[in-house]
């Protein structure tokens, strides 16, 4: 055995084991100090990239979640406000309905009716203009998408969320055919030799049927206005004419290929082909065109644009290929004006020529809801909440009385309250169907997309703890060991720092 005292290698080498056993027992007091199994990069790169993007998924799971649960809370408040609108309008139709008594009622009912009325509508309008969420305004129509149009007889009637914003240039509207209603006319004149033999007229609409027989007191006039009557009282969605020429003519209310209706005369060719026979109208037909270059889909005067197409995906709005009246523009518009005296007429319409005649443009500003309901970028939905105030219900529905939406309701006529009722169904139709498609959003989209998110985060964070947390236990058992092994060490480094004084007892 040799000694050597320059260099003790026994205490170099429990020194080392000494050095490692503390950084070992170092890194486990980190470890279970901060209960991370990476605390730096060094430990585990591969992990702490995992992990960091992980964490970063989470962030964002978590403000997802934030933000669906407060756009929940947003259209929870759209609903309620447009719940009372609904209870408004059942108020509205009540009074028309009273209104419509015409036999009781006298004109100062008639007038607290439409005071009544009126009322209401205001109080509707408050609500579309006043209910916001925060500071955003939710019913004005600011939060859905917006238009106008120019040209004669165009009108915007309403886009999506996927329509695009057109900005100050617009979609040109091209019409390739107008719509047109479901008619028919007799082919020989209703004389007075047939009404005094009594003729028998029959019409057939929707499933109602109304029909009168002459007798020798008619005229020609009278029994078409019998038959009229009838059809009203038996609520068919016609209107019937005798021209000058004796012949009776009969067209629906509504445009388009799905509205028809039958007809039947007892003498062939005043109404129907063949004596007593039932024949089937000329049916209508829907509009057809393309917006800004795109298909569009007709239905009565709608044109819509096709899903998919680009910038108006659902861009629907109304020609009038029959006019809506001589109305006049703005100052900036007296060029398209054509004054012929005193009085002021339309210029005259473009020819609709199968290649499509440009009738106006559509200027659409799309300004929809949208929400950040994922924790990635593109993940988001959307919702189009148009105005609910009383010029925005119930646009184009035709009518006797000419309203052009609710706010020009007027009980104060037999007529008016009857078309009232017809103006006001149209409007619960309107504000059932955004009630309905709130309700949709908020349950199809944002409570499923909540109960998706918070599954996905809990995963993801059971995921990230796997990757990123340490085990307590097997981590204290770690540190157990590496505390005995340092004491070990320490101890085993005394012992190696005696042996050169072994050299001693050779000395002496």
């Amino acid at each position: 055995m040799s000694l050597r005292i320059n260099n003790n290698t026994s205490a170099l080498n429990s020194h080392r084991n000494l050095a490692a056993n503390q950084a070992r027992m170092a890194k486990t007091l980190e470890r279970l100090s901060s209960g991370l199994s990476v605390n730096r990069a060094a430990e585990g790169p591969a992990k702490l990239v995992i992990s960091e993007q992980m964490r970063a998924q989470i962030a964002g799971l978590n403000q997802a979640i934030d933000n669906s649960e407060t756009a929940v809370s947003m259209i929870q408040t759209a609903e309620a406000n447009i719940s009372e609108i609904n209870n408004l309008l059942v108020g509205i139709r009540q009074l028309a309905i009273h209104a419509s008594n015409e036999g009781v009622n006298d004109q100062v009912m008639l007038e607290a009716d439409q005071q009544e009325i009126d009322n209401a509508i205001a109080t509707i309008d408050r609500i579309a203009s006043q209910a916001q969420f925060g500071n955003r305004k939710i019913l004005d129509g600011s939060r859905g998408a917006s238009g106008t149009t120019t040209g004669n007889d165009l009108e915007f009637v309403g886009a999506t969320l996927a329509t695009g914003d057109s900005r100050e240039n617009g979609f040109d509207v091209k019409i390739t055919q107008a719509a047109s209603k479901a008619n028919i006319a007799g082919t020989n004149a209703l004389t007075q030799e047939i009404v005094s033999a009594g003729e028998t007229l029959t019409v057939i609409e929707n499933g109602k049927m109304a029909s009168y027989t002459s007798n020798a007191d008619d005229t020609a006039e009278t029994a078409v206005q019998n038959l009229r009557s009838e059809m009203e009282r038996k609520g068919l969605d016609l209107d019937i004419m005798l021209n000058e020429g004796g012949i009776i003519e009969i067209k629906h209310r509504q445009f388009g290929s799905d509205p028809s209706f039958q007809v039947s005369s007892s003498t062939a060719g005043v109404l129907s082909e063949n004596a007593g026979e039932i024949q089937i109208s000329n049916k209508g037909q829907n509009v057809k065109g393309t917006i800004n270059g795109e298909s569009a889909i007709g239905k009565g005067q709608i044109l819509t644009g096709v899903k998919g197409a680009k910038c108006v995906d659902g861009l629907s709005i109304r020609y009038y290929g029959e006019g809506k009246g001589v109305e006049i523009p703005p100052a900036c518009e007296v060029a398209d004006i054509e004054v012929e005296g005193d009085e002021a007429v339309p210029a005259p319409r473009p020819e609709i020529t199968e290649e499509g005649t440009s009738v106006g443009r559509v200027f659409v500003a799309q300004n929809s809801m949208k929400f950040q309901v994922g924790a990635n970028q593109g993940q988001t939905v959307g919702i189009s909440v148009e105005s609910v105030g009383s010029e925005s219900l119930a646009r184009g529905i035709a009518n006797q009385s000419g309203f052009d939406s609710l706010a020009d309701v007027d009980v104060r006529t037999y007529n008016g309250a009857q078309d009232t009722l017809k103006i006001v169904d149209q409007a619960i139709n309107d504000i059932t169907a955004l009630r309905g498609e709130l309700g949709a959003f908020q349950k199809n989209t944002l409570e499923a997309n909540l109960s998706n998110l918070r599954i996905a985060n809990e995963n993801l964070i059971s995921s990230e703890s796997i990757i990123r947390d340490v085990d307590m236990a097997r981590e204290m058992a770690e540190f157990t060991r590496n505390q005995i092994m340092t004491e070990s060490a320490t101890a085993m480094l005394a012992q190696s720092n005696q042996l050169p004084a072994n050299v001693l007892q050779l000395i002496g």
